[in-house]
């Protein structure tokens, strides 16, 4: 399959909707004007006396870390359930809809003395907290895209490859909404940048879905939620388990709302990516 770097595709991007701004093509779409990050704490609960701490520097980092995960005794003892979301003010998540443009990716890093998983999402309306993860998990390495909307993907599965507790792994996804028809879907492709080598999904379409819920078809659908999820594994009696997750270099390409803030941007992205 094709190989694609995240940065260069970040810089290709932001340069490919300069362009189509500047010469009028009349593709017009309303993505969030994403400027900051809301993190969501304990969406699971099941250890709910963890000492948690998060902040973030957006676009440089957000992070959540999940401390003394050792089970509360009542019941239900798997995991703690964290995220974070693209906002516009800072204070609520930003809503995505189906025929949004973007792309987005960051460097992502599980630590810490146990084991857990951390993703990219674009989680669907009804699920806009848990699913459709491109998903790191450090148990097993699985590597892998599921749920929600997202077409399903492995790249355990396709090209082998396994995450290793405490490594740096580039996830990136981009969402094209295309005609949002059957002639035209929308696509998806996810992309992995690890141990320096570029792997991609390639591009893939979305099916239709259910048009009678009235969120739209061939796509993401409307009223969805983008970001991250940390998902901290219990280790019952054990109170030095502790998990982190990290997400470093946030890149988030929307449409082309201005010429001029495209070109800032995108001289920029193309200066770190030389």
């Amino acid at each position: 399959m094709r190989q694609l770097p995240l940065k260069r595709l970040a810089a290709w991007t932001m340069m490919a909707l300069i362009v189509t701004t500047a010469v009028g093509v009349a593709n017009v779409w309303a993505t969030p004007a994403v400027n900051s990050a809301v993190i969501q704490t304990r969406i699971w609960n099941d250890d709910s006396d963890s000492v948690l701490t998060f902040g973030d520097t957006y676009p440089a980092n957000v992070y959540i870390q999940d401390a003394e995960l050792d089970g509360d005794g009542a019941g239900g003892e798997f995991a703690n359930l964290h995220n974070w979301r693209f906002s516009e003010n800072n204070f609520t998540p930003a809503t995505f809809n189906n025929a949004d443009r973007f792309s987005f990716s960051a460097d992502v890093v599980i630590s810490g003395t146990g084991r857990g998983e951390a993703s990219l999402q674009i989680a669907p309306w009804w699920s806009q907290d848990v699913d459709g993860r491109l998903n790191v998990r450090s148990t097993d390495g699985e590597i892998a895209c599921f749920g929600g909307r997202l077409p399903f993907f492995s790249f355990t599965g396709t090209f082998g490859i396994n995450y290793v507790h405490g490594d740096t792994i580039s996830l990136g996804m981009d969402y094209k909404p295309n005609g949002l028809s059957a002639g035209d879907p929308g696509t998806i492709e996810y992309l992995v940048t690890y141990n320096s080598v570029d792997y991609t999904s390639g591009v893939i379409a979305f099916d239709e879905g259910n048009a009678a819920e009235g969120k739209g078809t061939w796509g993401m659908l409307d009223d969805a939620r983008v970001g991250g999820h940390f998902q901290p594994y219990i280790d019952v009696g054990n109170s030095a388990n502790n998990v982190r997750a990290d997400w470093n270099n946030i890149v988030f390409v929307p449409e082309p709302a201005s010429l001029a803030l495209l070109l800032l941007g995108g001289m920029a992205v193309l200066r770190r990516v030389r």
